[in-house]
């Protein structure tokens, strides 16, 4: 069920995704060749820990039988890994490394939903250009996240713009509604036709994440039970923000 949020709701919903840009204006500043992803996990969680939250993620229990809980407050994939990358002490960012970071951060009932992509060090012409078309993405959609419009509005927006520049998007996974729940209604996919789906409405408030695939769009899972990677070990990148509707334009609110 897609719920409205009220003003009280909304304020909550401000100050848990704060906490969130907060965390990878700390993670931008922290992230080096050398170090590793369990080492970056441990400021995540430090950094939302000091301003009132808890990270959502961990702990997360998918419900899906034979996959364990999450164990990290932060999913980190670089490279090849698209989404759901588990932080680990063996596992070292290189230079030119591709890092895709999600979180989620949990305040008086609420969350706040965000993901970045990083190039650590100094990363090739073709990563880069990834990085950007994926952000880009992203506000292409929102373009469309506004009241007259549908959800699928957002969805062909961004396919379409991804498409144009000769990259392929996950198919699989998809943004969604969020609020009291990490995941709720509705659905966002990454490409689709426009005019379908739900209406748009002030007081939605929504995760809106492309996730984009330098190659083809088949993906693998790994034994893990999370991590999802290019199945032609082609670069992947994300890119995330939780968004309010309003009477106008969107509002972004996990960016400071």
């Amino acid at each position: 069920m897609v719920t409205i949020k009220s003003k009280k709701e909304i304020e909550r919903m401000k100050e848990v995704c704060k906490i969130v840009a907060q965390t990878y204006e700390t993670l931008e500043k922290e992230i080096k060749p050398g170090m590793t992803t369990y080492e970056l996990d441990q400021i995540a969680e430090s950094t939302m820990k000091k301003l009132g939250a808890i990270p959502a993620q961990k702990g997360y229990n998918p419900g899906i039988k034979g996959v364990p809980k999450f164990p990290a407050s932060l999913c980190v994939s670089i490279n090849d890994e698209i989404i759901h990358g588990i932080p680990s002490k063996k596992r070292v960012i290189q230079e030119g490394d591709v890092v895709s970071i999600d979180t989620v951060a949990l305040k008086n009932g609420f969350h706040g939903d965000a993901a970045r992509t990083f190039i650590v060090g100094k990363g090739s012409e073709e990563a880069k250009r990834l990085v950007e078309v994926t952000k880009q993405a992203f506000f292409e959609g929102i373009k469309y996240a506004k009241p007259g419009y549908r959800i699928g509005d957002i969805s062909h927006a961004i396919g379409e713009y991804v498409f144009s520049k000769g990259y392929t998007v996950v198919e699989e996974f998809q943004g969604h509604g969020i609020g009291r729940e990490m995941h709720e209604d509705p659905g966002i996919s990454n490409y689709g036709k426009a005019g379908r789906g739900l209406r748009i409405e002030p007081g939605m408030t929504l995760a809106v994440e492309p996730m984009v695939i330098q190659g083809k769009h088949d993906i693998l899972q790994l034994d893990d039970g999370w991590t999802i990677i290019t199945e032609d070990g082609s670069l992947a990148a994300h890119y995330e923000n939780t968004i309010l509707i309003t009477e106008k334009e969107p509002k972004v609110l996990t960016i400071l």
